[in-house]
């Protein structure tokens, strides 16, 4: 026995590696493989399995990018192999070390029945067991050619992101097409060596049960002959069956496997494919399942399974069964794991509501858990909406990837912006990807931080993104340590299972209040902004749209288009997973983004303007209508009457160049170089612009990350800034019939148009920006340095908004160098305060100096602080041509704001009215009279009942009491979940002469179902 561990390891890998795991197949034959290349994208399965194939020789090169091939192949099974295990071994070329990442396969017999998926780690197909000798085999393989783009590092840019650049050349060669005898003692002793050989490693060096291990596993390497493995594998197995036998402590951690698969719903991959991923994985799982009793699986995002429902039915089939049978569970109740940051108040309900919706409908499943192990942070308004939609759990794993701190807990409450509390944990394994490794498991059980509290966590175990899921090594390995000495103990459990048993553990667990911030990744929140900007009007339409088409169906009997509203909502909630609204996908993924959002738009605008004509009515007068929930122009919010316009607005020359705009509220002072060197609020008599600055000053950055090009900024890139002050043109235009300075820069190879324009009536500098961007591996951001002294701002998140400090007292707030908000930030000094607007950008930047005094310059000591708006990034992997090309932006300055309007302004930015000709105003379903209020969707009930929606938020941060007038004979009230039923413990509410009465708490979110009289 040797007593030095580092000799038993090399032995046992040098055994393991050159002597039991070939003897695993100990016998092959060769089987005929025939190639069909579909040409072009995939076929329907009938179509591959009725193709005429070429033979093809193990060795050759096959599958260009994207492409699909169909591979047959035919053999028999040996007579003299009667009674033993024959599995196929179809290895396609296959690299082990990046399952999920390259070709991928699936299998069907000639009658066009799936088996299973093919993968790096799971090549193998079972073909008896055992046999009888002589069995015809048959197969067919249809195989996805998808190229390897993802190579860790460095991260080369490549065409291969896009069919369209992808080029023709053969991307994989042929390995090994074989019929096999599978030795399941042989194989047995494999796993039975890796989990004691990765235990003892493990285990501490001075204690006793890691050398009752090591010399466990020397006698068993005694006892392999290594010219006969499969002879003595019993032997061998014999004498590791004590040490696999003693029971684990009573303290030990205990894990919940939960077999899983993340699959991105697209990335490196375009979403075509995702479809085939979805359908290889569930294969495979399904198949485990009947093969492994303890095993249980669990796939999240609704959209998967309703891809597989689509495109491959006789895989939804053994789902469903699967389902019914509770070992196949659908998890986490949303339409995908979409981001979480960016998607607005009523997308991020409705990713909760079509999710959950269609888990009940399809099996008759209600999620209590939020599944999330991937998205790149968390806003804090989501704990009241995982509320709101009847969960009351959460999981992701993504924060154990902060650069900076590292979360203090594992198990918590978290609470968000209304008080909300979600039950949370983080698994400590740090992997949503587990494979049972014994160095996996003993991270898990070092690593979990409620230790003495608490002892059970959550394993995420298997392949994601195409890899195959779960694998039978990975279930053999469970086993053995489902009650092992030295060991957490792991069992197969469901997130239901889990949790109930966690939250049992904690009488008092800590809370965490506010965002889960994610110290990685910050620029997902810049990248592909024409995709950003596609969902952020995407969703805004949709608002229009429901609003609209229920005010028509009220008031004038428009068909409210029911199936159009839910199908333009999947889609839009589609493209909010959390690679896609993050800019993260390859190219391919972009570009069909890109024209999906334009056919959304085109729709929405269609449902809009058909509503909208059949509410004006007939006429000649010009109709304004108001889709914000507040009221502008004279007209009401959710209304529609000739539009009031009061005030003007001039423009002067300035004294030394440049130009002033005035409309007697508010005057900007535009210098020389088109820079705003003044904002001064004339009510107020209060200057936005800090002194010896210069707002709106565009300045760009070299952005070249340490790894993840589309994903990462770091907090270098400030070293180096360049500020964009040479001027092409500075002059006055007409926009809209309304004054407004143009500006014209030039830069690298880029170019920027800038109109400014100040509207009469309010205090808001409109800025229209437009870039032709053709920079690479650049940051362009906008900078408003204010005269304000604040120690925190607000950002918008759904349903309210967020206060982050503008200081850096710690690592936690110094880490925040790039965060989220949605339409507005705001910053304020008790009695006064400056909202910035956007239209669609999400990035930007706070942060504070100290000016020294300037007497001659009548310039005193104070505070200048700065918000700078992300605009553009040019990383170039995944997407080499990252946001090349026009793009248009709009924000607004609001010196003198509250938070109020903040709100205001953000919406108004956002909801540009419409002008229809008519003759008929239209009065609003409903109308709140307080404007904290804020009305965030009006719709008809899902279930076609005619009952109208009202869905509403307190957003100023404080208690409101309103009144929620009704535009039409209401019958009845109550208030009910995002899914539109009714809530058991909601106080009863009243309804009377058409008025429902209200007390909200700061940010609550109130969603009211409204029955209609009968006419």
């Amino acid at each position: 026995m040797h007593d030095d561990r580092t000799l038993v390891e090399a032995r046992l890998k040098r055994v393991l590696d050159e002597r039991i795991r070939p003897a695993v197949y100990p016998e092959s034959v060769p089987l005929q493989v025939a190639v069909w290349n579909a040409p072009g994208e995939p076929v329907p399965v009938a179509e591959g399995l009725a193709a005429a194939p070429e033979p093809i020789d193990v060795g050759e090169q096959w599958g260009a990018p994207w492409g699909t091939s169909w591979f047959r192949v035919t053999g028999h099974v040996p007579a003299e192999w009667a009674g033993r295990t024959v599995e196929a071994i179809l290895d396609l070329g296959f690299d082990e070390n990046m399952p999920g990442f390259q070709c991928e396969g699936l299998v069907y017999r000639p009658d066009g029945s799936p088996v299973k998926g093919l993968n790096p780690r799971n090549q193998w197909v079972r073909i008896g067991a055992p046999v009888e000798g002589g069995e015809e085999v048959r197969l067919h393989i249809e195989a996805a050619s998808n190229p390897v783009i993802l190579d860790y590092h460095p991260f080369l840019p490549t065409q291969l992101g896009d069919k369209e650049t992808a080029g023709s050349e053969l991307q994989y060669k042929l390995t090994r097409m074989d019929l096999a005898v599978f030795d399941e003692e042989v194989w047995n002793l494999v796993q039975d060596l890796e989990v004691l050989g990765e235990l003892m490693a493990e285990l501490p060096v001075e204690g006793a049960r890691r050398w009752e291990v090591l010399r466990a596993v020397d006698r068993a390497l005694d006892a392999v002959d290594l010219q006969d493995v499969n002879g003595s594998a019993a032997a061998a197995r014999a004498r590791l069956t004590e040490v696999l036998a003693t029971p684990a402590q009573p303290s030990a951690h205990r894990i919940s496997a939960v077999g899983h698969a993340h699959i991105d719903s697209a990335w490196l991959w375009p979403l075509r494919e995702t479809v085939r991923k979805v359908a290889r994985t569930t294969s495979n799982m399904t198949a485990l399942i009947e093969d492994e009793p303890d095993f249980v699986f669990a796939m999240s995002q609704a959209q998967q399974f309703a891809w597989i429902k689509e495109h491959r039915p006789e895989v939804y089939a053994k789902v469903k069964k699967a389902v019914a049978e509770g070992r196949f569970v659908p998890a986490g109740g949303m339409w995908v794991e979409s981001d979480t940051n960016m998607p607005g108040s009523e997308a991020m309900a409705r990713q909760f509501v079509h999710g959950k919706r269609f888990f009940l409908d399809e099996f008759g499943i209600e999620n209590d858990e939020a599944w999330l192990p991937d998205t790149f942070g968390f806003a804090a308004g989501l704990p009241q909406i995982i509320k709101a939609a009847g969960s009351k759990w959460l999981l992701t794993q993504k924060i154990s990837w902060s650069q900076t701190n590292k979360f203090p807990h594992h198990t918590f409450q978290w609470e968000g912006i209304d008080g909300t509390r979600i039950f949370t944990h983080f698994p400590p394994v740090d992997t949503y990807n587990c494979s049972m490794k014994g160095s996996e498991i003993a991270h898990a059980a070092k690593n979990f931080k409620d230790k003495g509290v608490a002892r059970h966590s959550l394993a995420p175990t298997g392949w994601g993104d195409g890899g195959g899921g779960t694998t039978r090594e990975m279930v053999a390995k469970s086993a053995r340590m489902r009650d092992l000495e030295g060991s957490a103990t792991v069992r197969w459990e469901t997130p239901e299972e889990f949790f109930t048993k966690a939250e049992a553990e904690y009488a008092n667990p800590p809370v965490w209040v506010g965002e889960l911030y994610l110290e990685l990744h910050r620029a997902t929140l810049t990248s592909q902004a024409k995709t950003k900007q596609g969902n952020r009007r995407s969703e805004h339409l949709l608002r229009e749209a429901e609003l609209w088409a229920a005010t028509a169906a009220v008031r004038a009997g428009f068909p409210y288009p029911y199936e159009q509203l839910d199908r333009i909502w999947k889609t839009v909630l589609l493209h909010q997973f959390h690679d896609i609204l993050p800019g993260s996908s390859i190219a391919w993924v972009h570009r069909e983004a890109a024209a999906t959002y334009a056919a959304v738009a085109e729709e929405l605008n269609g449902i809009v303007d058909a509503a909208q004509r059949a509410l004006a009515g007939e006429g000649s007068r010009t109709i304004t209508f108001n889709s914000a929930p507040h009221t502008r122009s004279g007209v009401p919010a959710g209304g529609a009457a000739p539009a009031a316009v009061t005030g003007e607005t001039r423009i002067t020359d300035r004294p030394g160049g440049g130009h002033v705009l005035d409309n007697g509220l508010l005057r900007v002072e535009i210098d020389a170089r088109g820079l705003v060197i003044s904002a001064y609020d004339l009510e107020q008599e209060r200057e936005a612009v800090a002194p010896g600055d210069a707002a709106n000053l565009l300045q760009i950055h070299p952005d070249f990350p340490n790894m993840w090009d589309a994903w990462d900024v770091d907090e270098f890139y400030r070293n180096t800034v360049t500020d964009l002050v040479d001027l092409d043109e500075l002059g006055v235009v007409d926009a809209d019939g309304a004054p407004a300075v143009r500006i014209v820069r030039s830069f690298g190879d880029s170019r920027v148009t800038q109109v400014l324009q100040l509207p009469p009536g309010v205090k808001r500098l409109d800025i229209d920006t437009e870039v032709d961007w053709h920079e690479t591996e650049k940051f362009l951001k906008a900078a408003f340095p204010l005269d304000l002294h604040a120690e925190r701002y607000a950002s918008e998140t759904q349903f309210g908004h967020f206060y982050r400090a503008t200081h850096t007292n710690t690592s936690w707030e110094a880490a925040k160098f790039e965060a989220c908000n949605h339409r507005f930030v705001h910053l304020e000094e008790p009695g006064w305060g400056v909202a910035l607007a956007n239209d669609s950008t999400y990035g930007h930047d706070v942060t504070r100096t100290v000016r020294a005094a300037d007497p001659a310059a009548g310039v005193r000591r104070g505070t200048t602080t700065t918000v700078r708006v992300s605009l553009l990034r040019a990383p170039r992997f995944p997407d080499p041509e990252t946001d090349q090309g026009l793009h248009r932006f709009r924000h607004a300055l609001v010196p003198g704001a509250t938070i109020g309007d903040a709100v205001r302004e953000g919406f108004r930015t956002n909801l540009p009215e419409r002008r229809v000709t008519g003759d008929a105003a239209v009065a609003p379903l409903v109308t709140v009279d307080d404007d904290a209020v804020v009305v965030s969707a009006v719709k008809l009930a899902d279930d076609a009942s005619g009952d109208l929606v009202v869905r509403l938020y307190e957003s100023a941060g404080g208690r409101a009491r309103a009144r929620l007038t009704t535009g039409f004979t209401a019958g009845g009230v109550v208030a009910t979940d995002l899914l539109e039923r009714p809530l058991a413990d909601a106080a009863a509410l009243e309804l009377a002469d058409g008025v429902v009465s209200l007390d909200l708490r700061p940010f609550e979110l109130v969603t009211l179902r409204l029955t209609r009289a009968a006419d």
